[in-house]
């Protein structure tokens, strides 16, 4: 098949028409946002209570972002515009479908700050793809990811972040809402690994912003099911994903189709979307660095975490107290500063990929940004973790859109355990769990976290010890042996008690020296919280120990 039918082709599939390729998507930002219908004094107006009660809790301010755009305005410009796709509030502005004389009448408006062109051309209304539709093709950025394979046991992904812990602690993201960014969600609500999500009504909301005029979100590319499936599904046996009880929101922002900036746009109104709802986690799979026109590429320097559309949505998200939980991409290939945005952000959790070996997977992509700051902030298994896809068969696949998810769920669980943090303090404590908190660099972050270590952590104020100068290490404890400095003797007698304060562990441990430490041999003590007693014969004392 000759090129230029293959293009004919390709435009027919996908609801392109001659006259539609005069028409392209434009952003028109405003000056000025006026109100006559809302007010900050009564934001139940356009702010669910959800939303409202996270603002109070962040002790975030409702301000003039949260306003819609003037209705005046979008009237204004309907005149110059051969379609209005959306409004985005956090940027005052709106996506329309025009023409360059359409955009020069636009400029032309006093209420009009700027028209900014976005994307080649646009889908009209009778590009409505089905919902069983899968691309024939594979995006660029998702090259690695479809590499499916058998799947494997999925106990190692979710042992790697203390996901079976979390859940015999009682927490599976109840209460907790959780957004999902993609490409489309085919086979998702027909799949059994996902019959719980429907039939407990934990769907809070979807939206189609590629397509606004579409009222629901199970069709177009399957990527978003399998992302989801890492947070959502719950079947013993095929995938038991860590926040299966949390509540929803699904948004196709992603038109894998083509690759221009207005998807960048298309997250911030799905951002904006989801914080109305009260949403309380974005788990974002999407990444932004090149383009099908290739002078809009990103260069390093503008990956700065204040720059371009997305990254500067997600950090207006961040800001009201919602994690942003986003894939660092996959250009680890690329070399040093291989970031895509809105990885970049300020206050965000960036999540790249490690191999069943805790390397850093050759895909993942890693910083510094562009001014310098550690990306990405923590690393989970994505190089083969088991997924379901959109037919609900259970697989297996490699990218960092899949480590993400996995975290989101983690963060999930433990925003649930413990409902009066705030967004930093919840981003703090993932951090610190890290396995290499102490050491971070530009492969893995801070690390892998782990539930028992974020949580039991933070509630009994222990933190990661180093050997210098602690008296009980490690603390939290990963190995089999515990080291004790104590006392000036060269022998102690060590007694573990439990939470009930039954004794578990009785050992004398003796040294040579006391500038030595005791080391005891303790790999048969269960996962959990444990006191210490010590006694030389001349003093006491008294400790706490997590057991990881």
């Amino acid at each position: 098949m000759s090129k230029s039918i293959y293009f004919l082709v390709f435009l027919l599939l996908f609801g392109w028409t001659p006259k539609g390729l005069a028409q392209d998507r434009y952003a028109v930002f405003f000056k000025f946002k006026p109100q006559k219908e809302y007010a900050l004094a009564s934001p139940s107006k356009f702010l669910t209570e959800k939303a409202i009660q996270r603002r109070a809790r962040e002790k975030v301010a409702v301000d003039s972002l949260d306003l819609p755009v003037t209705a005046a305005y979008l009237q204004g410009i309907s005149a110059y515009s051969k379609e209005l796709l959306y409004a985005s509030k956090w940027l005052n502005a709106a996506v329309v479908v025009t023409d360059a004389a359409g955009k020069k009448n636009m400029e032309g408006l006093p209420f009009v700050q700027k028209v900014e062109w976005v994307a080649k051309g646009f889908i009209s209304r009778t590009g409505n793809r089905n919902s069983t539709g899968v691309l024939a093709f594979t995006p660029k950025k998702w090259v690695i990811e479809e590499s499916y394979r058998e799947a494997a046991a999925y106990d190692f992904q979710n042992e790697l972040l203390g996901i079976p812990a979390m859940h015999q602690a009682g927490f599976t993201g109840k209460g907790i809402t959780v957004a999902v960014f993609d490409s489309g969600f085919p086979g998702l609500d027909k799949a059994v690994p996902f019959a719980h999500v429907f039939t407990n009504k934990r769907v809070v909301g979807q939206l189609n912003v590629v397509r606004p005029w579409i009222k629901e979100v199970f069709r177009d590319n399957e990527h978003g099911t399998q992302v989801a499936s890492l947070i959502l599904s719950n079947q013993a046996g095929t995938l038991v994903a860590g926040a299966h009880q949390a509540q929803v929101i699904f948004a196709i922002t992603e038109d894998v189709a083509t690759e221009y900036p207005v998807e960048e746009l298309n997250w911030v109104r799905a951002a904006e979307y989801a914080d109305s709802l009260g949403v309380d986690i974005i788990n974002s799979s999407l990444g932004y660095l090149d383009f099908d026109d290739p002078s809009l590429t990103y260069t390093t320097a503008q990956l700065d975490g204040k720059t371009t559309y997305v990254t500067r949505g997600a950090t207006l998200a961040a800001k009201r107290g919602i994690l942003v939980v986003n894939s660092v991409g996959n250009y680890g290939s690329a070399g040093s500063s291989s970031l895509v945005a809105p990885a970049d952000a300020q206050g965000i959790l960036a999540v790249g990929s490690v191999n069943a070996s805790s390397v850093v997977s050759t895909f993942s992509s890693r910083g510094p940004t562009a001014d310098g700051r550690i990306k990405p902030e923590l690393v989970a298994f994505g190089q083969s973790p088991v997924l379901i896809r959109g037919s609900g068969q259970v697989s297996s696949a490699a990218g960092t859109s899949f480590s993400a998810p996995q975290l989101t769920a983690l963060a999930a669980g433990l925003w649930e355990a413990k409902p009066n943090w705030t967004k930093d303090e919840l981003l703090t404590s993932l951090i610190k769990s890290g396995t290499q908190y102490a050491v971070p660099d530009q492969n893995l972050g801070y690390g892998i976290p782990n539930f028992r270590s974020a949580f039991y952590g933070a509630l009994l104020g222990i933190n990661e010890e180093i050997e210098s100068g602690s008296n009980i290490y490690p603390n939290p404890l990963r190995s089999e042996s515990l080291h004790i400095r104590f006392g000036k003797e060269l022998r102690v007698t060590l007694q573990i008690l439990d939470g009930s304060g039954r004794r578990v562990v009785e050992q004398v441990g003796e040294r040579n020296t006391i500038q030595e430490p005791f080391v005891f041999e303790v790999s048969d003590l269960p996962s959990g919280i444990y006191f210490l007693q010590l006694l030389d014969g001349k003093e006491i004392a008294y400790k706490k120990l997590i057991k990881l």
